[in-house]
Formats: structure tokens, sequence, C-alpha cells
């Protein structure tokens, strides 16, 4: 992550630091740090009247758990060093998290504005054909998801391709998720990443001494948030955080720039703005401070970069005044700033269990998709119906009548996204226990996010273990 050494060697080397703090032996270490299989492809695509040379990678990191998962991105800046280490903390967020699969990651290295709708539809499903014929994607083997770039659409196209090739497999449905609702996709996806964000933040600062030692009170609501990025993650994290957690947003950036509005800005009403104006300065009420970088200075409760990699780094790590750092992007904040920040006083949420909603509610699809059935269809009308008669029996008890709309708020099954919802708030609350659990145990891990890694590594070194490959 920063000049002197590659993102994969970064996230390498904090393996390495969280290593200390287990008994695993050595080998064990390397072949969990090492990337198992890594492809790199070039193709042609022809754009207009011409042909352009397309550079795409796809890298399965580890296979201690089967299929291996990961999002595919677009954009300029992929390289296979930028694929390796996103797929190597693909492992370890899906360890963390107890998602049952092994980590990976695609990227093509393109800027979709470029094209148009046709041309990136040739893109993909070459891409996809690629990956067909490397045994690179199946149900079973490796499933991609949507990442920075690409979204349902994109999805929608490597299934289609899939299942061109592979007619008649049953579970074929299942080789990618983040699909659209229509093509088997799962409602919630769309905002699982975010949502997952703030279950995580909620779920840290609901501990009362852990606020005291970085002089916060217990609590989310009221907090003040810092939001850099408005993509899918960033607005859904700001949404979902001023709607149901009380936060004050105060401080937004995007490509134009930074805002700021120490009495709190409407982020729906900034997201229409957006869409109206195509930018977010001059947003009634709000004051513009500068570049996308300058809201990261912004003295506030919790700051949340949902941007790109690299953004807070050894030049403005000292400026930064955050209480708590949410890494809801990848890699935003670069291995040599990051003891900067805790020197600092600020606690960080590491990016590969903050940011682990959105692999949290593609498990659910592929679930979903492996199942054949929407969950809640075998069991809602039961479920209500029992219901039923036990708030029949409490109104014969009790003499009470119960209002039509209260037998029906007590007595309805769970719909889709409420049980998506609810499973994924159970997997951030449960892993952030663990983690804190681990801290607690050994006194001598000096920060959050050297205590998931030491989660993670156990859970897959005894994997490896299990397998009889390590005794």
């Amino acid at each position: 992550m920063s000049g002197h050494i590659s993102f994969f060697e970064s996230v390498s080397n904090y393996v390495d630091n969280a290593a200390r703090y287990t008994d695993l032996p050595n080998g064990l270490l390397e072949q969990i740090k090492a990337c198992n299989l890594v492809l790199r492809i070039r193709f042609p695509v022809r754009i207009g009247n011409d042909y352009e040379v397309i550079e795409a990678y796809r890298v399965q990191h580890s296979h201690h758990r089967l299929p291996t998962k990961g999002g595919i991105r677009y954009a300029e800046s992929v390289d296979q060093d930028e694929v390796m280490a996103l797929a190597a903390l693909m492992s370890y967020k899906c360890a963390l998290v107890d998602v049952p699969f092994g980590g990976a990651k695609g990227g093509i290295k393109i800027n979709p504005a470029r094209f148009t709708v046709e041309q990136l539809q040739s893109i993909t499903r070459r891409y996809t054909t690629e990956l067909i014929k490397k045994n690179f994607i199946g149900p079973g083997i490796d499933v991609p998801a949507p990442d920075y770039g690409t979204g349902p659409r994109e999805m929608a196209w490597i299934l289609d391709t899939y299942q061109a090739f592979r007619h008649g497999e049953i579970d074929s449905i299942g080789c990618v998720t983040g699909k659209p609702i229509t093509q088997n996709g799962i409602r919630g996806r769309n905002e699982a990443t975010g949502r997952g964000v703030f279950y995580g933040i909620r779920e840290c600062m609901s501990h009362e001494e852990d606020m005291k030692k970085i002089g916060l009170t217990k609590g989310i609501e009221g907090k003040t948030m810092v939001v850099q990025g408005l993509g899918n993650v960033g607005s859904n994290t700001a949404l979902i955080s001023q709607r149901e957690g009380g936060v004050k947003i105060i401080g937004v950036s995007e490509r134009e720039g930074s805002i700021y509005d120490a009495n709190g800005i409407d982020v729906e009403k900034l997201l229409l703005y957006r869409m109206e104006k195509g930018t977010i300065i001059g947003y009634p009420g709000s004051k513009h401070i500068g570049d996308p970088k300058a809201a990261l200075e912004i003295e506030c409760d919790i700051l949340v970069p949902a941007a790109l990699e690299n953004q807070i780094t050894v030049e403005n790590a000292p400026r930064i005044k955050a209480k708590i750092i949410a890494e809801a992007a990848n890699g935003p904040i670069t291995a040599d700033a990051d003891p900067i920040l805790l020197k600092n006083g600020s606690m960080i949420l590491p990016d590969f269990y903050i940011n682990a909603g959105g692999v949290t509610v593609s498990y659910f699809e592929w679930l979903k998709n492996l199942s054949h059935h929407r969950f809640g269809r075998l069991e809602n009308r039961f479920q209500s119906q029992a219901f039923s008669n036990i708030l029949k029996k409490v109104e014969d008890m009790t003499g009470k009548t119960i209002s039509d709309r209260e037998r029906y708020l007590l007595t309805r099954g769970g719909t889709e996204i409420e049980l998506v919802n609810s499973g994924l708030e159970d997997t951030m609350i449960t892993a952030y226990q663990q983690v804190r659990d681990t801290m607690l145990m050994n006194s001598k891990i000096p920060d959050v996010r050297t205590a998931a890694f030491v989660c993670a590594l156990n859970k897959i070194a005894s994997d490896y273990i299990s397998m009889g490959i390590f005794p």
C-alpha cells in the first residue's frame, strides 16, 4: 500500500505481524499467505472499427474451502499485485465472518466510462468465456460477484454466458452472485456492504469500556460521521447510519471535492442533488472545503473511507482527527500510516471485517441458488399460523382482544430481505465479538486489525490441519 512495498506485500506484512500472536508453524503460515492460482488473460475485443487488447486477471488465493469467492472490478488501476492482495483479503474476510469460501478476486484493466454498454457486454462475456475455458468459474469452483465498476448487470451477463456453455447444469445459477433479483439474485444484496459497515460500527460502539479508551460515550446515536465516497458502499453506509442509527453526517466527499456542514447533511437529499446537478459541490447549507481527500481531515467521531485504496497515507495521517475509522473500502489506509493513526488514538475497524457484508449476503444468495427456493417460502405460512394459534390461546386466557394490526405484526413470517438482514446482523455482531474476545484473551495484541487477522489465521489453519496436510 505504501510507496516502497506492494499492496500484496503489505497484506502479507499484516499477516506476519498477527502470526506473532499465534503458535502456528512457519510452513503453515507460508501456505496460508501464498496465492494458489493466478490467471492472467489477454484477449482482443472489437471496439468500433478496430480491436483492443484487454488485460484481465482472476486469482484464487486459498483452496482451504471451496468454492473460492470474490468480486470482479473494472478499473484502470487493476494489475496482478492488486488482484492478488484483494484475493488474499477475501480469504481472511471469509474466514473471519465464518463464510465457508476460499478467497478469490478478479479484475479487468479498463475504464468502464470509455465503453458503450454493448462493448462492456462483449468484454464481460469474453472474460467469462476465458474463465470457463480455464475452469476458473463454477458454483463449486469459483463464484464471482460485483466489485468496483461492476454491478448486477455484469453479473447477469456472466450468468448467461456460463449457462450457454454449461447447458443443463442444475446448479448453474450459483456460478455468480450479486445478480438482479429477476435473475435469481437476493433481496438486500445491493445495500449489503453498507449495511454491514453500519452493523459493525454499531456493535463496536456498544462496548462502553472500549469507547472510554478513545474518548467516546457508548452507542452510535448522535455521533458525527464523515463519509469519503458516495458509491454503493458509502451511500448505503451513510443512509442506513442516518436512518437507523441516528448518526449526524457532517462531511462527504466525492470525485469533485469535499463538503462540510456542522449541522448535518441529509444524505438522501444530497444524493438527489448530485443526480440532478452532477456534483455535491453547492449543496444547500454546506461548505466546499477542498479536494476529495479534504473530508478525511474533518474532526469527527466516525470516519468512513469508502472510495479506493491508499487514501490515508503517512502524509495526511497526522492530520486525521477521527476517533473510529471504518475501512469500508479495501486498503484505504497504507501500512505505514496505520501506526501513526493508532498512536494518535484512533480505533481502526479493518476492511476485511467491516466491509464483509457483501460476501456474507453473497453467501446467502449462493445458498438460495443451490436450494432452488427463496428464503421463507417453506416455513413462513406455517410459522404465521402457529403464532396465530398462540395468540388466540392468549386471548382466550386473558379475555383481551388484539387488534388486527398488532396481530399482523406479531404473527407474520419474515420476508426474504428481513431474513437476509437478520443473518447479516448476526454475522457482523458475532465476528466482532470473536475479535474482541481475542484481544481480551491476549492483552499483548495491540489493535483490532491484528486481532482480526489472528482470528482468521487460526480458522484457516484449523481447516488445513483438519485436511491432514499439516499435523
